[in-house]
């Protein structure tokens, strides 16, 4: 599984994502107005948009929200714009992260962010110093229940044109080229899937292993940097096992 993926899992199991609510709808706010920003004010004709407002809704975003985020988007609010702004620098074990960050600060964005490296025996990177290890994917969460078939799953994200499929105790992880992330989307929607997320996604080429010490360092580091308020996702080449996933959560 991808460390993006399973930093995920391990954030819901500690409990975080439900009890930082606020935090996340300011997250999702910031896709929606980027989104708008790139692609309009039209969910219809911006598809990165409507996921962020999908994304939006299944959280219980209020609607007055959504707008406003949209309105900063497309300059209607006159508020300072936000940009996307990557950042690439090493983990302790020399573990790969990239972070995914959205400012209309960016000297206080990398800031904070060189002090969460620094902090947790990390080193904040050049451009493209590790960004040339992962791939830009498609990803997308389905949702399992007990009438859930993993194969018949497996084989209608197969005929959508996916690239890979990962199946888990409660959920089925679908690969895409970034590109065919919409038209994979809408197929398994048509087949009635329960679609949780459909996203951009860092995947590691090549992933790397690292004792329980330092598996847990870097695992806290990534913690401190999707802290920030700046800061959307956070990816690296880590490999987590299912035991220290565990382990890590709860620790509370």
């Amino acid at each position: 599984m991808s460390g993006h993926t399973k930093w995920h899992e391990i954030r819901r199991k500690k409990g975080v994502l439900d009890q930082r609510r606020g935090q996340r709808w300011t997250k999702i706010a910031r896709d929606i107005t980027i989104a708008a920003r790139e692609g309009g004010g039209s969910p219809d004709m911006n598809f990165r948009l409507r996921l962020a407002i999908e994304k939006a809704k299944a959280d219980n975003m209020p609607a007055d929200n959504i707008q406003r985020a949209i309105d900063r988007g497309t300059g209607v609010s006159g508020e300072a714009a936000l940009e996307e702004v990557t950042y690439e620098g090493y983990g302790p074990g020399g573990i790969a992260v990239i972070v995914d960050a959205a400012t209309d600060n960016r000297n206080r964005t990398v800031s904070e962010i060189r002090t969460a490296f620094n902090k947790n025996g990390g080193t904040l990177g050049e451009g493209g110093s590790v960004g040339w290890m992962f791939d830009i994917k498609g990803l997308i969460n389905i949702d399992r229940t007990e009438k859930t078939d993993p194969d018949e799953v497996t084989l209608l994200a197969i005929d959508a044109d996916a690239d890979d499929v990962i199946v888990n105790d409660d959920t089925i992880i679908v690969y895409t080229e970034f590109s065919k992330l919409a038209a994979v989307r809408d197929a398994l929607n048509e087949q009635g899937l329960k679609i949780s997320t459909a996203e951009k996604t860092m995947l590691a080429k090549t992933i790397m292993e690292a004792d329980e010490a330092t598996t847990f360092q870097i695992l806290r580091l990534m913690e401190r940097l999707e802290d920030l308020d700046d800061v959307q996702k956070v990816y690296s080449n880590l490999e987590i096992s299912d035991e220290l996933a565990e382990k890590y959560a709860e620790q509370g």
